[in-house]
């Protein structure tokens, strides 16, 4: 069980300590990290600040006059930078949680939430055996305690028993029927059907077969 507490009504909370979580498994599990996406996203962000701060720096020192052409340049760098950025975020990086490769298998997992919905939404691309795209999800409940600490053995039986590449590299947690249990739990079948006997009439709600009850009320008439 994890040591740190979060709020368990705080979705950005979850899903950002999942996210952790999942990156830290990977790695546990051997999967060489690619941060070639992440890096991209850093870099473009790291160099919009230095134009940024250079323009200040700039003017600062030598006056509007001096510079204005030369902030009328980094405006518009700054501008561009920023829709590549956006670019990036939005249909690249798409939610990137990790990204690494294994024995030649390779294996993208991006997360998502929807807004008033405590469900930890993914989507796994692999090389092999598919290189379809698998959208599975799980409540975070799953795998936090009611007063908001993380349970990581749940959460690992259930990336493993649900993804095929992750199962191979840990066996031990790729188990399929306890990760459908966790997943989504199984109403118990005295709740989920009512019996055949009663459904067909023979028997009422209290166990007594109505035949017997029909007779006794034959008598009395």
């Amino acid at each position: 069980m994890a040591e740190s507490k979060i709020s368990p009504y705080n979705l950005a909370d979850l899903k950002n300590t999942t996210d952790d979580a999942l990156g830290n498994y990977m790695r546990s599990l051997g999967f060489q990290q690619d941060n070639k996406t992440t890096d991209i996203k850093l870099a473009v962000g790291y160099v919009g600040c230095i134009i940024a701060a250079a323009t200040f720096a700039a003017d600062y020192k030598l006056g509007w006059e001096a510079t204005k052409t030369w902030t009328a340049v980094a405006v518009f760098a700054y501008m561009m930078l920023n829709g590549f950025y956006s670019y990036w975020v939005y249909f690249v990086e798409k939610g990137l949680v990790f990204e690494g490769t294994k024995s030649g298998k390779h294996v993208s997992i991006s997360s998502k939430t929807n807004k008033h919905e405590p469900t930890y939404h993914l989507t796994i691309t692999t090389n092999a055996p598919s290189t379809d795209p698998r959208k599975i999800q799980a409540p975070f409940p799953t795998w936090f305690t009611a007063d908001g600490f993380f349970v990581a053995k749940p959460f690992q039986q259930w990336l493993a028993s649900s993804v095929g590449v992750i199962g191979d590299a840990d066996a031990k947690n790729a188990m399929r029927d306890q990760r459908d249990e966790l997943a989504a739990p199984k109403m118990p079948a005295a709740e989920a059907s009512v019996p055949e006997d009663i459904a067909n009439g023979t028997v009422d709600s209290t166990g007594l077969e109505n035949k017997g009850k029909s007779n006794k009320r034959s008598k009395r008439k």
